[in-house]
């Protein structure tokens, strides 16, 4: 037996016209099922409304304000923590360096150059290499591919978006 359009007439309050409820009683009376949600239905448009408490409202506010003060409280904690772990392990990291530049400035300077050399060489070869590999590829790929991989790229940073802004925003209201 079909239930879906006297479903939608019994759970959606709409006006029905007169053909409509006809066609509902003789439906309710041959169905149980809709029989017994036509009663759970007026059941629940029955029950009165319950009245909150005294003073339910202050409370509710009250205690609203001391969880977000919490989780105001708890990512400052984690935020300096996290900093605080970061810098320890970067301080730890750069140790043997930092000891050698404290030692004396000839070796804080030789580091340095020795250094920026080491950076700017190898930015160059990275990008020679990049260029390299992006030449092939390029002869390598059709277009079409391009427009997938292209395509697949903005998809893939759309949803790191909607991400990070779900993950960084502040819920408001309850």
């Amino acid at each position: 037996m079909k239930h879906q359009p006297f479903e939608e007439w019994l759970l959606n309050d709409t006006p029905l016209s007169h053909a409509q409820k006809r066609e509902l009683d003789l439906h309710v009376r041959s169905c149980a099922y809709c029989s017994a949600l036509l009663e759970t239905e007026k059941v629940l448009h029955s029950v009165r409304m319950a009245v909150p408490a005294e003073g339910f409202t202050v409370r509710f506010q009250a205690r609203l304000a001391e969880r977000r003060l919490a989780e105001r409280r708890r990512r400052l904690w984690g935020s300096v923590l996290f900093l605080l772990g970061g810098a320890l392990f970067l301080l730890w990291l750069l140790a043997p360096s930092l000891f050698a530049v404290l030692a004396s400035p000839q070796a804080w300077v030789a580091s340095l150059v020795k250094w920026g050399i080491f950076l700017v060489t190898t930015l160059q070869a990275a990008t020679q290499a990049a260029v390299v590999v992006l030449r092939v590829i390029a002869d390598l790929m059709p277009p079409f591919a391009w427009l997938i991989l292209l395509s697949a790229f903005a998809g893939m940073s759309l949803i790191w978006s909607i991400s990070i802004w779900r993950f960084t925003r502040v819920p408001q209201g309850v």
